[in-house]
């Protein structure tokens, strides 16, 4: 059973290949998010939260690091491949200029959550309504190239991911004991104020533009390998984190179709990463990995303490392991993940996937 397990996803791993290589009519892509989405903005920052060395980027084509928290590609990247385009440039990247910014652009940042009290200990990090202020400016610059007019439909019609709200648990609920959020709110209330915090995000999102909006929920946050590090004895997931993850997502899906009934439109698209990346926590050898416990980059148990680094163990083969490093999935995993948002049934994508998306909008 699980040998053809092992060749149905290898097989699925294919089609997703070739469908990059489709000729589809290219479609700006705007990113905004953390770490799982960050493609290098935070190389330009004086922060702890980069990917700016050795051994991150060791598949990516380049064998090189790009501020990626992935051994190579990361799930924008796979997007992009999805709509036929070259993958989004951060946005603080001096190369994002001229015909490059029709592309789209890369506004996530390492670190980052829904509040802006997330992720304090790193200092200079690109926070939600910064990432807002810089898609603002992304259109000015825009507008003077193809004006003002080109520049809405060329937003109107792009396809926009965002990914945050893991953050809001492991950097600053859940950072340290008693930490000041867990302090002023308990899990619940807490939960209920982030969805209605990110609420007030995404009506923004809808007031620059944005119409075509993935929204990702958080993964199981109590089973990556710095969880099971800190947390876990006996190498069972965090019950705490998950009970946070199992409060989040189903909210947040609520909070998306009320949005979606709200302004008479099927403008946010919630993904399910968090069932697509349990499928393989729970079962890792029916995905082709030999263990979703420990990371392949790190060290301490599970691999799971402290950063990535030239000085950490380091797995040979990256494509047996579900997650790189201690929090971030490897770029098989992120393959995986993507397969789900282009062609998973309502079980991961609510109310279409990403292949229905493109075959509706070719047709306006």
């Amino acid at each position: 059973m699980a040998s053809s397990l092992v060749l149905i996803f290898s097989l699925v791993l294919t089609a997703l290949e070739s469908f990059g290589t489709q000729q589809v009519e290219a479609r700006a892509f705007f990113v905004f998010g953390d770490s799982l989405v960050d493609n290098g903005n935070n190389n330009y920052l004086l922060t702890q939260a980069r990917a700016d060395a050795y051994p991150y980027g060791i598949d990516y084509p380049t064998g090189r690091p790009t501020g990626r928290f992935s051994n190579g590609y990361n799930i924008p990247d796979f997007i992009s491949q999805a709509l036929g385009s070259e993958s989004t440039l951060p946005y603080l990247s001096p190369e994002l200029t001229g015909q490059r910014l029709l592309v789209g652009a890369n506004f996530a940042s390492a670190g980052i959550g829904i509040l802006n009290d997330t992720g304090i200990q790193f200092v200079n990090i690109i926070r939600m309504y910064r990432q807002f202020e810089y898609f603002q400016e992304y259109q000015q610059r825009v507008s003077a190239l193809i004006g003002s007019e080109q520049t809405e439909r060329l937003v109107n019609g792009a396809l926009i991911l965002v990914t945050v709200g893991g953050n809001d648990f492991v950097n600053n609920y859940y950072l340290v004991p008693y930490s000041a959020r867990s302090r002023q709110y308990s899990l619940p209330d807490y939960v209920e104020y982030l969805i209605s915090e990110f609420r007030n995000l995404l009506l923004r999102l809808y007031d620059l533009g944005g119409r075509r909006v993935l929204v990702t929920g958080t993964g199981p946050l109590g089973c990556v390998p710095a969880e099971l590090a800190t947390r876990s004895s006996n190498g069972q997931c965090s019950a705490e984190l998950q009970r946070a993850a199992g409060l989040f997502n189903p909210q947040l899906n609520q909070m998306l179709s009320g949005l979606n009934s709200e302004l008479g439109a099927d403008i946010f698209i919630a993904a399910n990463t968090h069932q697509s990346a349990s499928d393989f926590v729970t079962n890792p050898q029916s995905y082709g990995f030999t263990t979703s416990k420990i990371a392949c980059c790190g060290q301490g148990p599970y691999n799971g303490l402290g950063l990535c680094t030239g000085l950490s163990n380091l797995c040979p083969n990256r494509d047996l392991y579900a997650f790189w490093d201690s929090f971030h999935p490897s770029e098989k995993a992120n393959r995986y993940i993507v397969q789900n948002i282009l062609s998973g049934t309502t079980e991961y994508m609510n109310p279409m996937n990403l292949s229905t998306i493109l075959a509706l909008d070719s047709r306006t």
